[in-house]
């Protein structure tokens, strides 16, 4: 398989320990660096220069000190309980620029692709010649943002045809959207609503084409293609009469077929974004003041950052990042537990960047015991297993190969180092949303069936977040279960998987100061 490429920042492997001094990594005394020296720091993630020249020098009138402390991290730890940090952590940005550029968003040019480029092998592929969208403002459809209908007004009808070079589309919209629907050029042609409404200029278009199969967004079991409402159905299917009504379908695998698959680009956003994610973590972790960090203090650094960094939540703000450093407390909020001796440290965290695509990384850490300097043998036989059951899984992904197998492979690495059951999936899509569509890697939990979409083959280009497992139960004063989920992010291709940033290896290790 492909070798994983160089990225910018590396893992903190337990052997580096605290050695006092100025750790910080050149060239943070001078952020103000040449394009040359900016680009350096990109290698790895080919192609992904879209920050250019204006986000690598100072807004007009900005001077040094100015951009130093906008990504500056004791500002972020600032009325924390966190000290400076006690390992050498590569900052994770230091500017000068965002890493993600409002006004250099790629979204709209990666959207028009994905419509020409992709849409038509997806429609093949799910066997639907016409799809069918309903855009209304308030309460719109999860998807308008993929087809262009994020600023609906009034109800507007997106009707997209396959064709034998591709797909065609036209947009039924109120008079006024239509210009900047225009503006947009991602349709083919825009029409007016004069006479009419939406739902009768789709079922006119809709007879005049004659589409044997029209999907719409309803579905039982993939919320994001369930936008049609069960008023807007009645009101399609009374427009369209039985015989076009017979002929809708839903949209579901559709949308799986069509969203799950990343173009090239969009890896690469993902991959850097999983860059930032990762060394945001270990710099976190750098910080923590045995018997005064709360895991509350930790996160609120990484939400700090975040602010920083202008990068949103992969998924609900309440819950990201998610630092737990006592008994499982599944998908949670961070609390004011105190880190201490002992503790095996989980850090989920995920970022939203360009407010479309999304990170979901884990890293995990033990804090060392006074005279430790290493993990007890037994943590580190649980580490070593959860690492094994990644690897297993990451092994098991290919084209053609099921989600239920991937999970099956972690499974039975899990069970052999003698681990508790686990009831979470082994891993999921990621991309758009941090639970993306796609084939869920599970279905091999005992007692359980899987599901349909444990069923599905895996793609090139889907991306996936995905575990290894190993938990056990507490003992002492607190009571529970403590799980190692070792999650990492990696991209389907045509010769199997590729990690997108290099996996953790050893547990980050924290001394007592």
């Amino acid at each position: 398989m492909p070798s994983t490429p160089q990225h910018s920042t590396n893992l903190v492997p337990h052997s580096l320990v605290s050695t006092g001094g100025d750790l910080r990594p050149p060239g943070v005394n001078a952020p103000v660096r040449t394009k040359r020296t900016r680009l350096r720091a990109w290698t790895g993630v080919a192609g992904l220069a879209v920050l250019g020249a204006a986000a690598c020098t100072p807004a007009t009138g900005e001077g040094v000190a100015a951009v130093a402390d906008r990504f500056n991290p004791e500002a972020a730890a600032e009325g924390l309980r966190l000290g400076p940090p006690a390992f050498d952590a590569p900052l994770a940005w230091t500017g000068p620029g965002l890493p993600f550029p409002p006004g250099e968003n790629p979204w709209p040019r990666i959207r028009e692709e994905r419509i020409r480029d992709l849409l038509g092998p997806a429609m093949d592929r799910a066997g639907v010649d016409a799809w069918a969208l309903f855009l209304r403002e308030n309460n719109n459809d999860p998807l308008s943002h993929h087809v262009g209908g994020e600023n609906a007004g009034g109800l507007a009808a997106f009707l997209f045809f396959r064709e034998s070079q591709g797909v065609s589309s036209i947009a039924f919209s109120p008079g006024g959207e239509a210009t900047a629907l225009r503006d947009m050029a991602l349709h083919d042609s825009v029409a007016v609503l004069s006479g009419e409404n939406a739902w009768e200029a789709a079922a006119r278009e809709l007879r005049r084409r004659d589409p044997q199969t029209i999907a719409v967004n309803t579905s039982p079991s993939l919320s994001v293609a369930d936008g049609l409402s069960h008023t807007q159905w009645q009101r399609l299917t009374e427009t369209l009469g039985p015989e076009f009504s017979r002929r809708l379908t839903s949209s579901e695998e559709l949308v799986v077929q069509w969203l799950s698959v990343k173009t090239d680009r969009e890896v690469e956003i993902m991959t850097r974004a999983a860059e930032i994610t990762a060394a945001l973590e270990i710099e976190a972790y750098s910080r923590v003041i045995p018997g005064e960090t709360r895991d509350s203090d930790v996160a609120a650094y990484l939400k700090a950052r975040m602010v920083q960094f202008g990068v949103g939540d992969a998924w609900s703000p309440d819950q990201n990042p998610n630092v737990n450093s006592g008994p499982d407390r599944g998908h949670s909020h961070a609390t004011n537990r105190v880190i201490r001796p002992g503790d095996v440290i989980q850090t989920d965290f995920g970022i939203r960047v360009w407010d479309m695509w999304v990170s979901d990384i884990q890293r995990f850490a033990y804090v060392l015991a006074p005279g430790e300097s290493e993990p007890p043998a037994e943590i580190q036989r649980r580490w070593e297993a959860a690492v094994a059951g990644n690897r297993a899984a990451f092994q098991a992904m290919a084209p053609g190969v099921t989600g239920l197998e991937v999970d099956r492979a972690q499974r039975e690495v899990m069970d052999a180092a003698g681990s508790l059951d686990v009831f979470w999936n082994t891993g999921h899509p990621v991309g758009y949303w941090a639970h993306d569509v796609g084939p869920s890697l599970g279905g091999a939990q005992r007692g359980r069936e899987p599901s349909s979409h444990a069923l599905r083959p895996l793609l090139p280009g889907q991306v996936f977040a995905f575990d290894g497992f190993y938990a056990w139960e507490l003992e002492g004063e607190e009571e529970g279960t403590k799980t190692i989920s070792v999650e990492e992010m990696a991209v389907i291709t045509e010769e199997g998987a590729r990690f997108l940033i290099p996996p953790q290896e050893e547990l980050i290790l924290i001394h007592s100061r």
